[in-house]
């Protein structure tokens, strides 16, 4: 309910703080206009039952963006969002996500996605991004590792445009391996650092005596021994 408007007669506006009729300044106005028109777009793709975007909806929103639903910018956009669990979307993060976006319509969604790709590229914000993903295939309560399959898969989305031969080779020796069922974030996010950090393919500068996990040092011998 808007407050009651005071009987005294007030003092003529500055024009920092110009007011409407209704006794809001123009600002607040043009604020509260804004979010309503994010409502209205979490609105129309939200399950009203669940109260926030089920998979369903995010399928749709894809659709709508003209983005594959497994594309890796819909992955980029749940992080701008800091969405907790997979495949479905708050009215708090997305609200507090398009605000950071700046964008209140699909149209200048569509934009900031695409353009969400430069964002993530910058060194300090995909360290972010690679931890990220990891924890948003974390779907089970208190469940701290992810099945081989989907780290490959994962590896492919989020790593391989950026080291596919590394990824490639990697991917095959996660598939072919059997001492390993499951991958940890620690194990993870040492993927990222060994792509970024050896020298590729002659493993010339790969040391393990260093802090490597026993994974990249079998990946390292499988290599070696297909050289």
């Amino acid at each position: 309910m808007p407050p009651r408007a005071s009987k005294r007669k007030s003092a003529p506006p500055k024009s920092s703080s110009i007011t409407s009729s209704d006794g809001r300044s123009v600002a607040s106005k043009a604020k509260t206009k804004g979010m309503d028109k994010v409502d209205c777009l979490f609105n129309s793709y939200a399950n009203s039952a669940l109260g926030m975007i089920d998979p369903d909806g995010i399928e749709a929103l894809c659709s709508d963006l003209g983005v594959d639903y497994t594309d890796v910018r819909i992955l980029i956009f749940a992080w701008k969002l800091k969405a907790e669990k997979q495949g479905y979307f708050t009215m708090v993060e997305w609200q507090t996500g398009l605000k950071a976006l700046g964008v209140d319509s699909l149209s200048k969604l569509k934009k900031a996605v695409t353009e969400l790709e430069k964002e993530v590229g910058e060194p300090s914000n995909y360290d972010d991004f690679f931890s990220y993903a990891f924890r948003y295939c974390l779907t089970e309560e208190k469940q701290k590792s992810v099945d081989i399959e989907s780290i490959c898969e994962l590896l492919n989305v989020v790593l391989r445009a950026q080291f596919r031969p590394q990824v490639d080779l990697l991917v095959e020796y996660l598939k072919v391996q059997s001492d390993y069922k499951v991958i940890n974030l620690d194990q993870w996010v040492n993927f990222l650092r060994f792509c970024k950090e050896i020298t590729f393919p002659d493993l010339e500068n790969y040391d393990a005596t260093q802090a490597w996990p026993l994974i990249l040092d079998n990946f390292v011998e499988w290599m070696r021994e297909k050289q």
